[in-house]
């Protein structure tokens, strides 16, 4: 049916990712936190950067942004959890990098932090932004944190999951859905 090759999408009109064209991007009275895990910190300090860009460039002050970095993404839902307590944020984003090796690591890891952030985000009431790139190779954890590689493509994903963090916290404080 409807079905088109990833190499052939551009040329179809498809734009892949998220259009925030309609989302409600007022970050000026919200507090947001970022959990950044030090594990390929290279490609999770750029995600984190582009997260930080699109809070500031959405009114989110910078005195009410609150950045933890822990030791790898197994940890980013303990973390998350105590920001949402202690620091009382309107959302969290979890920021981490995953990139297939040659045990079964890799799976156990990806399963446990994505449900833990999804049942966070649920059981607080308060959304987890899921920002861990799961990766087979590292070239393509590169190519989505917006860094040189050797495809040539590029696009910072920490971008999205920080205008994510400010849509989804104005979901929550809103009166109405309306």
């Amino acid at each position: 049916g409807n079905f088109v090759p990833h190499d052939k999408m551009a040329e179809t009109g498809f734009k892949k990712g998220v259009d925030f064209s309609g989302a409600k991007l007022d970050g000026k009275n919200l507090s947001i936190g970022l959990v950044v895990a030090r594990w390929n910190e290279k490609i999770t300090h750029s995600l984190r950067d582009g997260a930080l860009k699109a809070l500031k460039d959405s009114g989110v002050d910078e005195k009410n942004v609150v950045v933890l970095p822990v030791a790898g993404s197994f940890e980013l839902p303990f973390a998350a959890k105590q920001l949402i307590l202690k620091e009382k944020v309107d959302a969290v984003i979890c920021i981490g990098t995953l990139i297939k090796g040659e045990t079964m690591h890799f799976e156990y890891i990806c399963e446990s932090v994505s449900r833990a952030i999804m049942d966070l985000g649920l059981s607080t009431g308060t959304p987890v932004i899921f920002g861990v790139l799961t990766c087979l190779t590292e070239e393509q954890a590169l190519v989505r944190a917006g860094l040189p590689n050797k495809t040539g493509k590029m696009h910072n994903h920490g971008v999205d999951w920080g205008k994510t963090a400010v849509e989804m916290a104005n979901i929550k404080k809103a009166k109405s859905l309306k």
